[in-house]
């Protein structure tokens, strides 16, 4: 069994498997603040035509090199809201 890493080395491609260890995705983006060290959770790609699925953190149970263990069973993925990228911020200068 591989050390539990932190959510700072989180990639893109990372495999993403269910409480029971069945693969449900790949990590597509990770949602956080590393400034002030908050992980807010992860968009997921279930498939090449899918959204993205937005895991939130407290859902996310164990992290190891290059792997992401959630809390819920396989099916769970299916009624987790689809990922809504932040649109660019804008920054008006007076």
């Amino acid at each position: 069994m591989t050390d539990p890493v932190s959510w700072f080395v989180i990639e893109p491609g990372w495999t993403v498997v269910a409480a029971d260890g069945s693969e449900v995705g790949q990590v597509e983006e990770v949602v956080g603040d590393t400034g002030t060290d908050i992980f807010n959770g992860l968009a997921v790609s279930t498939g090449v035509l899918a959204k993205p699925k937005y895991v939130p953190a407290e859902r996310v149970a164990e992290i190891t090199d290059g792997l992401v263990r959630l809390d819920f069973p396989t099916e769970a993925i299916e009624d987790l809201d689809d990922h809504e990228p932040q649109p660019p911020s804008t920054e008006f200068r007076a």
